[in-house]
């Protein structure tokens, strides 16, 4: 999956980030995981799919604002204008590392799904008064709470609070779910196989991401609206 180097070892030990953003997005998390997390099952998150979906859908009015020529796709210098735009004080190579880790095809564009990982990562990197007004200008207030679901349901994942998700912890959150079913261990094994795509057996904030766009279909979204075309 891009430029991410597999690791050797277990993973129960320390485990490294291999980027600087990746650095970033683990330390961020662990400052919200000191917090606790609201959610208290995995069928709870599942339960939040249909306004989770809506929310995230909501967010095309934004990617087709940036994408000046209608390609279907955000390059590099429309991501820079965009941030521009909502005055999101990020450095030139913020904006190029978050670019690099969000075109996964690595097509030099940003396809919708790519895009919605971009703003949730924003958020939780940028989490300033900069960034909220920013929010606020994108008119969409209920992108925020959907944000936030998604961190706190990652919170939840991370059962030791390191900044990823172990196989272990996502057979123990399906496990606490679906006690005493047979099935518990397939669900949580195929769950966490969706989102550990570079198969290190670590899933990162943005992996967690890009599983949750195709979780609730927004994928699909965009492979509908590309048969009509």
């Amino acid at each position: 999956m891009g430029n991410i180097v597999r690791k050797s070892g277990s993973p129960k030990k320390a485990w490294m980030p291999e980027t600087q953003l990746e650095v970033k997005m683990v330390e961020a998390m662990k400052q919200r995981a000191s917090a606790g997390s609201a959610t208290k099952s995995f069928n709870s998150i599942i339960l939040k799919f249909p306004k989770i979906d809506e929310s995230l859908r909501n967010c095309k009015v934004i990617f087709e604002q940036f994408d000046e020529d209608s390609n279907g796709a955000i390059d590099h210098d429309e991501l820079k204008k965009c941030f521009h735009k909502l005055e999101i004080s990020f450095t030139e190579k913020e904006i190029n590392d978050l670019f690099e880790a969000c075109d996964i095809n690595e097509d030099m564009g940003m396809k919708f799904n790519e895009f919605i990982v971009l703003l949730c990562l924003v958020y939780l990197l940028k989490d300033d008064p900069t960034a909220l007004l920013a929010k606020s200008r994108m008119g969409m207030p209920d992108l925020e709470a959907t944000f936030e679901t998604l961190v706190d349901a990652f919170v939840f994942l991370d059962r030791n609070k390191d900044g990823y998700v172990s196989k272990s912890e996502m057979v123990e959150a399906i496990n606490e779910t679906t006690s005493g079913e047979r099935s518990s261990g397939q669900i949580a094994m195929k769950r966490f196989e969706e989102m550990d795509w570079d198969k290190n057996g670590m899933v990162n904030f943005k992996e967690f991401l890009f599983a949750f766009t195709r979780w609730v279909g927004i994928d699909d979204m965009e492979d509908e609206e590309g048969e009509e075309v």
